[in-house]
């Protein structure tokens, strides 16, 4: 893997950043970076879930501005832009699970869509904004299931409710830009991700969370599909090159456009294969199962090809799947043992950023 050049957090220090869907896993993980990097950070998430979450555990909300507040609430949230007067803002806050938008496509629809509709709107009545960054998915394009990466001008069409939802999200945000910040007041860009592993990830219907509950309880691991591939990446690698467009296009707008955001192709992994590295770093005799237990469609095979963002920043993945998973199971096994989790958020973040631990 080859060494990519890092973006200078620092532009961030005394920079106002509103981030959406803040209290979530990646948005999480980002709010740790930005404040680490002296930004002031307002957050606004409808904080809804009660289960257990990374954002409580790492203790960001102490750093930060919290504000509860739902992205379909649009005179809500012009009044948090009003008063806060951010800079710069990242829009995260989505329902993000395949499975539940099959349960919930109204709810689904609603936030994916009309959430972004709120957040441009918020933005195009909000003269401190400069920089604007909404963060979708690999599966907005219309999926073929053919064995090369998707690149930015392929057509989008997802299949499933979310799919579909982050699709239109994509839409909305292009005709916002084409036709209200056409005088480059607000550089926009949209970023296309594949799917993150990281410490504090608790969702259901996800790989690595699955696993870890279930080497956690010492049951055996269930693999509903072990081999579907999926682009699979460390978190940190979408929240730093996030961080790096939404900075990018603040000094330039020329870097305003649509990027994707995954990992190189080696660490394209069926999931099956993913389990077996898992099963290699937790260690402690825990094994996986195939089960297959059918449900709604899921795509079985999605790449994304990074070639622009790599062109256009100097940029590539910095570390590979074997690295993620072990920095994964670093963490929980903190976190399990009732340790320090931020404490191993700053190292990692540290580490990941000077470029230590690098996988060659």
């Amino acid at each position: 893997m080859r060494k990519s050049k890092m973006f200078d957090l620092s532009f961030y220090k005394d920079k106002t950043v509103l981030v959406t869907g803040h209290t979530g896993f990646k948005g999480s993980w980002m709010s740790v970076m930005l404040v680490n990097a002296g930004a002031k950070v307002i957050g606004y998430s409808s904080c809804s879930k009660n289960e257990t979450r990374l954002f409580d555990l790492c203790g960001i909300k102490d750093q930060i501005t919290h504000i509860k507040g739902d992205v379909r609430d649009l005179d809500h949230m012009l009044k948090v832009f009003e008063e806060h007067k951010p800079e710069i803002v990242i829009h995260l806050a989505a329902q993000p699970i395949v499975r539940l938008s099959y349960k919930e496509p109204v709810e689904t629809y609603s936030t994916n869509v009309m959430g972004t509709v709120n957040i441009c709107e918020a933005v195009r009545l909000t003269e401190s904004v400069r920089s604007f960054l909404n963060v979708t998915t690999d599966k907005v394009y219309a999926n073929k299931e053919w064995e090369w990466g998707y690149r930015e001008n392929e057509p989008l069409d997802g299949y499933d409710p979310y799919s579909n939802s982050k699709s239109c999200s994509e839409l909305v945000t292009h005709s916002y830009k084409n036709s209200f910040f056409a005088d480059d007041r607000v550089a926009v860009s949209t970023a296309r991700a594949g799917n993150v592993i990281g410490g504090g990830d608790f969702a259901v219907d996800r790989i690595v969370p699955d696993c870890i509950r279930a080497a956690i309880k010492g049951e055996d691991i269930v693999v509903r599909n072990p081999y579907s591939t999926r682009p699979y990446q460390h978190v940190l690698e979408p929240v730093y090159a996030y961080l790096m467009i939404a900075a990018m296009q603040y000094q330039d707008g020329e870097y305003a456009s649509w990027y994707n955001v995954g990992p190189d192709d080696q660490d394209c992994f069926q999931t099956g294969a993913l389990a077996d590295l898992f099963v290699k770093h937790w260690g402690d005799g825990v094994k996986w199962i195939n089960k297959y237990a059918g449900g709604p469609h899921e795509a079985n095979f999605l790449k994304l090809d990074c070639s622009k963002l790599k062109k256009t920043f100097d940029w590539a993945p910095h570390w590979n799947l074997e690295t993620a998973i072990e920095k994964t199971v670093e963490w929980s096994k903190v976190w399990v043992n009732g340790g320090n989790v931020r404490e191993v958020m700053d190292r990692q973040i540290n580490e990941f950023i000077s470029g230590g631990a690098r996988n060659a």
